[in-house]
């Protein structure tokens, strides 16, 4: 039984100039976990809009074509009848909280409907999200996790039979992005939910999705089961989709002969096993060269504590006696569950936030004894939300401000060198506010380095970003390494990780857990089980392989693993 049909559907935003959507036909199975993956722009959002009638009922513009969900046209239907057929919860989920604690909150979409039993359906509704127990807790005690399975809850407790999650994990550690999945997979195989997913992460649809949908350039180009579709490497990579780091590897092999044609290439990791059989672990002739030593501390941790005030019950602890040095030239990711710590120590760095206890020196001095403005030219710290770096109405005057309230001699040929390198200048007249996800992201970098501060703190700088803008981010990261000596990153982003950190700090329960290099911290996998870190998708290939394996990239994986001889 279809309970999504679309028919010839075109789609124009009022006043552009061609349509964003044209001429899809589709339909959608009942009880389907169906991923919609395309590059930015291509009408993903658009076309999900459009199922829960806010498109063309809240944004206007031409709209050609039906859309039907279980049988009911939804130009014939307002926003309201429709939420309850189609739960959506979008990228900027935070939006979606709309009330101070948990149950009320869940249970508000209902209370809205004027539905007598409101509370019994979001207590329901939390249940099924893994939030019972937590009902009478604030929203901001939540972790991230926690917060985005909330605003699921609050559609789920209309009853709609379509659930639409807009890149669901983005902002997620790999362990709350498991829990995230694990909840959708028993809404759609045990309660018959419908799900639909915009996604980027293959190695998520690998594991969860049933079918995968293509969209180009405004249509649909084709929906397959997952395992067909992830087997398309060549076409999804010219969509900037990047397939599942196994099947890329499988794909390279049977390229160069080394893996039998008539072998389906693996998307999962258990796959990889059967494909891989014949392969054998080598592991490098020579040792590795010992990386050179780190210059002395110029941030250092003594004792520190941190809190945060709550209305209800004890001040919830971030940091207590942390003890941590930071030595120059040192390239450090800090990683963690998201509410480790990892944003509270980088603002404390920057004087934004201060220690309840201990204390903070930079270059041997306390950093409660400086001023912002002696802080700012030392420590610079890049935002998760890049749209919080610009306060002007260009990009050139963005990065051009702090130099120039500062008096820094030459700034504008300092600002057209930044623009440059960081491929800015044809764009320098634009707000930035309104530019892609990656251009905001080399524009804020700019913003960060403009000062030339000694130390770069960067938090999250790869989050939201498709495969492909992420790939560019990277390398940006890596061209800075002649400009700031000493970069400080908070991510979720093992890949990057694994690709630029020299050293890498693990968070948990207010304390370094984990300090050392990348061989130290993947190798051990009782840490990684027990902060929920979640590897490169081809490292844990190599591991289940073989033991020995440590391999962070598909090259290594390809140097290393070698078929035995016949």
């Amino acid at each position: 039984m279809n309970i999504i049909e679309v028919e010839n559907l075109t789609y124009s935003y009022p006043a552009a100039k061609s349509p964003i959507l044209r001429n899809i036909s589709l339909t959608v199975e009942k009880g389907d976990f169906l991923a919609v993956v395309g590059n930015n722009g291509c009408g993903k959002s658009t076309f999900c809009k459009t199922l829960n009638g806010l498109i063309p009922h809240f944004t206007d513009g031409d709209f050609e074509g039906s859309v039907k969900v279980d049988g009911l046209p939804t130009l014939e239907a307002d926003v309201g009848t429709l939420a309850c057929k189609v739960g959506y919860v979008y990228q900027d989920f935070e939006n979606q909280i709309v009330r101070p604690t948990v149950l009320d909150d869940a249970s508000y979409a209902c209370l809205n409907y004027a539905m007598p039993d409101y509370i019994k359906k979001g207590r329901q509704a939390l249940s099924m999200c893994g939030l019972e127990g937590r009902e009478s807790d604030y929203i901001w005690q939540l972790s991230g996790g926690q917060t985005h399975l909330l605003a699921l809850a609050g559609v789920l407790s209309l009853q709609p039979d379509v659930l639409i999650l807009d890149e669901p994990i983005a902002q997620l550690d790999p362990g709350h992005a498991g829990k995230i999945y694990e909840v959708l997979k028993e809404l759609n195989e045990v309660h018959g939910k419908t799900i639909l997913v915009i996604e980027h992460h293959t190695e998520y649809i690998a594991d969860y999705c049933k079918h995968v949908m293509l969209m180009r350039d405004g249509g649909v180009a084709w929906k397959l089961p997952t395992a067909e579709a992830l087997r398309r490497v060549e076409e999804l990579k010219e969509c900037n989709i990047f397939p599942p780091q196994v099947t890329i590897a499988a794909h390279k092999l049977k390229q160069e002969g080394k893996l039998s044609k008539e072998q389906s290439l693996p998307t999962t990791i258990p796959e990889g096993k059967t494909a891989f059989r014949t392969f054998s672990f080598y592991p490098d002739a020579t040792p590795k060269k010992k990386q050179a030593a780190a210059g002395e501390a110029i941030v250092e941790f003594r004792g520190v504590s941190a809190s945060y005030r709550s209305v209800k019950g004890d001040d919830r602890a971030v940091f207590d006696g942390l003890n941590l040095e930071i030595h120059r030239g040192e390239k450090i990711a800090l990683i963690g569950s998201n509410g480790a710590g990892k944003s509270t120590l980088m603002k404390m760095m920057v004087g934004l936030r201060r220690p309840s206890a201990g204390d903070i020196l930079l270059g041997g001095e306390s950093i409660q004894k400086m001023g912002t403005e002696q802080l700012s030219r030392s420590v610079s710290l890049v935002y998760q939300n890049p749209e919080e770096m610009f306060i002007k109405d260009s990009i050139r005057a963005d990065i051009a401000y702090a130099m120039q309230v500062r008096g820094v001699k030459n700034w504008s040929e300092r600002t057209d060198g930044l623009l440059a390198r960081f491929r800015l200048t044809q764009l320098q007249e634009r707000d930035g506010r309104l530019l892609s996800g990656g251009q905001m992201r080399r524009a804020s970098l700019a913003i960060g380095i403009a000062l030339n501060p000694q130390i770069l703190l960067l938090d999250e700088p790869t989050a939201n970003l498709d495969i492909a803008t992420r790939k560019e981010i990277m390398q940006t990261l890596s061209d800075l390494r002649d400009i700031t000596e000493t970069v400080l990153i908070a991510t979720h982003d093992m890949q990057l990780v694994c690709e630029w950190a020299q050293r890498i700090v693990v968070l948990c329960g207010g304390k370094v857990v984990a300090d050392g290099p990348r061989d130290a911290i993947f190798g051990d996998s009782a840490l990684l089980t027990a902060v929920g870190i979640r590897p490169p998708e081809i490292f844990t290939m190599g591991q289940a392989l073989d033991s020995r394996a440590l391999c962070y990239t598909i090259e290594d994986f390809l140097h290393h693993f070698k078929e035995l001889p016949q």
